[in-house]
């Protein structure tokens, strides 16, 4: 499913520097220090480094000449058009080494806060329309009940909080895949936003898949340059997984010391996408604490971060956070805090049909051929053992273990009820007192 970004509006590319939001300064300084770091000497280089059109940068660079920090080399490149070549000066690179003890950011151009929060209006969680059918084709590798997914849909098309829960090993992390699946669309997410002077890096290859770059051919710089502001990267809706390593801190700015940059906390990373907290209640926090950390976000749409200096700042909240547990909410939470997750939606073990049909479906895909005899001792003898509670992850699990057994007796995949078995004494531990 890979539609193209056409509902979401692309930032426009800026035309002229006074438009940019920014302080002269800071441009002129992460020009020097890209120009020094990357060893550019032409407009049009530097204008792929810092991510501006052509126009803009050259701009920056007159505006350099004329502090006598970048000189005209007096060289015309052949092979670009007859380009003219710059160079920093002697007091442009005392600049550009002054300007990188206070900051080791270079390269693109940072977006302004206040500037990217019109872009993520533009292209919120809440504006997309998620259908029966896009939710059905991305789910359709689970075999899921029909009143699951009346629960599902209304809750990923509002983009609010959805809480998932039940027992183990029924598929909550695979419906939460399935969800990020059927969003489908595209979004522009910013290498780098500025507040207050500070640049906080938010594009991140790990959480951000972008999209293919149009720009093999050399003479496509001109005609693509001005679609949108490059600044930005076109991207899949981000998905951001924890599990049980999430800790408070990491919802909080990270400062590296040394580069003297900040990068953006894993909630602003997924902004227009996911944020799934899988296997809540296994963190080191308590559930309680985390969920609290959520509330102001999930209730007013806006995050609150700090930086270094102490100084707090508002950054818009555009997520779809989803809550998975294998507890009951009413273990973990207080009523307040499951009063502000909007939705909550029990995820079961399947019947007795649907485990059938899941088996048949993961033995043909394993190339296990079914044998009636293994599944009616299955039904008749071992379930009981367990109350007849059926999950989703058996099959799998039963087939693979079959599977192992017949390829260490080197026999043909089968099943039989003396395989099963032996396959079943494996999914369960026998409850017994070990003498130490």
């Amino acid at each position: 499913m890979n539609m193209e970004a056409s509902n979401v509006v692309a930032p426009p590319a800026p035309k002229r520097l006074e438009q940019m939001q920014l302080s002269i300064v800071m441009m002129r300084d992460i020009l020097l220090k890209t120009m020094f770091r990357m060893n550019l000497d032409m407009v049009s280089e530097l204008a792929k480094a810092v991510c501006l059109p052509i126009p803009v940068t050259q701009e920056l660079v007159d505006m350099s000449r004329g502090q006598g920090l970048v000189e005209a080399t007096g060289t015309l490149h052949a092979n670009s058009g007859g380009e003219m070549g710059y160079q920093l000066t002697d007091a442009g690179k005392a600049r550009a080494l002054d300007a990188l003890s206070q900051s080791e950011y270079y390269g693109a151009m940072p977006v302004p806060l206040e500037v990217y929060k019109e872009q993520v209006q533009r292209q919120s969680i809440r504006n997309i329309q998620v259908t029966r059918d896009q939710l059905t084709a991305a789910m359709g590798h689970l075999i899921l009940p029909d009143e699951l997914l009346d629960h599902l849909g209304p809750a990923v098309g509002s983009g609010r909080s959805i809480l998932m829960y039940g027992p183990p090993g029924n598929g909550k992390s695979s419906i939460s895949n399935g969800i990020r699946d059927a969003l489908g669309d595209k979004i522009y997410v910013p290498r780098a936003v500025e507040y207050s002077g500070q640049v906080i890096t938010v594009y991140d290859p790990i959480v951000h898949s972008a999209a293919e770059e149009q720009e093999d051919d050399p003479n496509s710089l001109r005609r693509t340059s001005g679609r949108f502001d490059t600044r930005y990267v076109l991207c899949e809706r981000p998905t951001v997984i924890t599990g049980g390593e999430l800790s408070l801190s990491m919802l909080d700015l990270v400062y590296n010391p040394t580069a003297r940059t900040y990068q953006a906390p894993l909630q602003l990373k997924s902004t227009g996408g996911i944020f799934i907290v899988d296997d809540l209640g296994r963190q080191e926090e308590p559930p309680q604490a985390l969920v609290n950390r959520w509330i102001v976000p999930l209730e007013e749409g806006k995050d609150i971060l700090a930086l270094q200096s102490g100084e707090k700042f508002e950054v818009p909240f555009d997520t779809l956070v989803i809550f998975s547990t294998n507890f009951h909410p009413n273990e973990i939470f207080d009523k307040a805090a499951l009063r502000r997750i909007f939705f909550k939606i029990k995820i079961d073990g399947p019947c007795q049909e649907d485990f059938l049909k899941i088996f048949a479906m993961v033995a043909k895909k394993r190339k296990m051929p079914l044998d009636e005899g293994t599944l009616v001792h299955l039904m008749k003898n071992r379930y009981p053992e367990i109350d007849n509670i059926y999950a989703n992850y058996q099959p799998i699990f039963l087939i693979d273990q079959m599977i192992a057994i017949c390829e260490f007796e080197g026999i043909p995949y089968q099943m039989s009820p003396e395989l099963v078995d032996r396959a079943w004494a494996n999914m369960f531990v026998k409850e017994e007192t070990i003498v130490h």
